[in-house]
């Protein structure tokens, strides 16, 4: 019996689908956690803080490609489109169809692709949706509880996918993302926002 079939057997997902519909999207990202806390890593959606604090220092008008890992119910989604040039790309991937089905119904932007996959196949995503390079990717998957290994494949293809001048964005509530990126990134910056619960870890590493 795997994760999903044994939280269905104790009742999780009836009692998720019931906290889905009472509370929108919000209460489908606190059912993805259920479903799989170790890819999910948080109950609830970062705060508004945690999403300016982290795209602050992105270049967007020289931005043609933004890739996201682990969008969830799409937090980060429209304040990135918000940003971002007519002529680019957003391209989010995540491993729960819950989440891909969900973003794909209420988002309708043309720049907007949601692909149901694995961060570790981000090269191969990125040339399906026409592009080289990326200029940034922005993650909040929780690597201290990834699969062994996993952790190391992420950091090393989102590395070689994005383009000299470029970051990995990263926010946690652990310090291991940005440990992983201090290990892939020839510069690392750093910060927390303490007014999200939990507190949040953001490293940003640049391609120099």
């Amino acid at each position: 019996m795997n994760g999903n079939e044994l939280a269905e057997s104790r009742g999780f997902p009836r009692l998720a689908d019931k906290i889905k519909r009472a509370l929108g999207p919000a209460g489908l990202f606190f059912r993805g956690f259920m479903e799989n806390p170790r890819m999910v890593g948080a109950i609830v959606p970062s705060s508004p803080v945690v999403v300016k604090a982290v795209l602050e220092p992105v270049d967007w008008a020289n931005t043609r490609l933004f890739v996201e890992y682990g969008p969830g119910v799409g937090t980060f989604c429209q304040p990135v489109l918000d940003r971002l040039r007519r002529d680019a790309d957003l391209v989010v991937i995540d491993t729960n169809p819950l989440f891909i089905e969900h973003l794909r119904k209420t988002i309708t932007d043309s720049r907007f692709h949601a692909v149901l996959g694995s961060a570790e196949d981000v090269e191969g995503i990125v040339k399906s949706v026409g592009h080289e390079k990326a200029d940034y990717v922005l993650s909040g998957l929780p690597f201290s509880t990834l699969p062994e290994g996993v952790g190391t494949r992420i950091a090393s293809a989102t590395q070689r996918v994005i383009r000299k001048g470029g970051a990995f964005l990263t926010y946690q509530y652990t310090g291991a993302a940005r440990d992983y990126t201090r290990r892939f990134f020839p510069r690392v910056d750093t910060g927390r926002v303490w007014a999200n619960i939990p507190p949040c870890v953001l490293a940003w590493g640049w391609q120099d």
